[in-house]
């Protein structure tokens, strides 16, 4: 199993437009659940503590092997979605292993 974890910060000048842009993102990505073969789990979260070195949204997402993360990259409900989260996001980090 591949894990993949996103830290994504939001670009919005107050936190009400960072909260709208992390919500949409949140609604855009869950959306993929059950769409994709071979992602087994999605879920995105969005941060409460409002610190200042908190991200604003968080994906964390289980793949059944590297291609189904692959794939998953490349697959049209993914693409969909992708221009959401670059419209919003100004830093992104990333993490994938192996469970």
């Amino acid at each position: 199993m591949i894990k993949h974890i996103v830290f994504w910060r939001m670009n919005g000048e107050s936190s009400a437009e960072r909260h709208a842009q992390a919500l949409e993102i949140k609604q855009a990505l869950e959306a993929l659940n059950g769409r994709i073969p071979g992602l087994l789990r999605l879920e995105v979260g969005i941060d409460v503590s409002g610190a200042a070195d908190a991200a604003d949204v968080v994906l964390y997402s289980e793949f059944s092997d590297r291609a189904a993360l692959e794939a998953y990259h490349h697959h049209p409900e993914h693409e969909k979605a992708a221009p959401v989260v670059r419209a919003a996001r100004c830093e992104r980090r990333v993490v994938d292993y192996e469970a």
